[in-house]
């Protein structure tokens, strides 16, 4: 290439700067509040805040509404390979968009891995996740779950929101 030429490259600025940010500080979030929870409660305390929300201390050896809780063990190591499998699909996808002009799509993709990430965290440092956040209608109780859940929940709901919204440009 010559000199001239160099010149005639655009670079496109780093999308890392846009969701790095955001999935480190949901990381960090997860892991101050499950670290709260675990030197406050104990397991199975509850603590009701609202007449719908509580706060206990849960640990989940499976993965969403405790599936395969009560597995051998193999679980934890099947979970934690997802996670860092999913993760490594989510950065490679978040490496080749453009942040800026797909928004939308790296902040959903930035809570999901934020919340494989925490989750991971969890898996790998103590062997279950730390669950705390309890939501219910009188005896009718949601599973137990945390930031990191959350984040994946709302990043997977973005995402479906930026497809309707393509979706919707694209029709026009």
């Amino acid at each position: 290439m010559s000199a001239g030429s160099e010149a005639a490259v655009v670079r496109r600025p780093s999308s890392a700067r846009w969701w790095v940010p955001i999935a480190g500080l949901v990381v960090a979030l997860d892991q101050l509040s499950k670290a709260w929870v675990v030197g406050h409660f104990r397991p199975m305390e509850v603590w009701r805040l609202l007449p719908v929300f509580n706060l206990t201390l849960r640990y989940n050896r499976g993965a969403a509404f405790s599936f395969l809780d009560a597995a051998s063990g193999w679980q934890r190591w099947f979970f934690a390979g997802l996670a860092l499998a999913v993760g490594a699909a989510i950065i490679v996808w978040l490496r080749r968009i453009d942040a800026r002009l797909q928004r939308l799509l790296t902040v959903g993709l930035s809570l999901i891995l934020a919340g494989a990430l925490g989750n991971l965290v969890d898996r790998l440092r103590i062997g279950h996740v730390i669950d705390f956040i309890e939501v219910h209608w009188h005896e009718a109780y949601f599973p137990a779950f945390n930031v990191a859940d959350s984040a994946i929940t709302v990043g997977a709901a973005l995402l479906l929101l930026d497809a309707w919204l393509e979706g919707s440009r694209k029709g026009r």
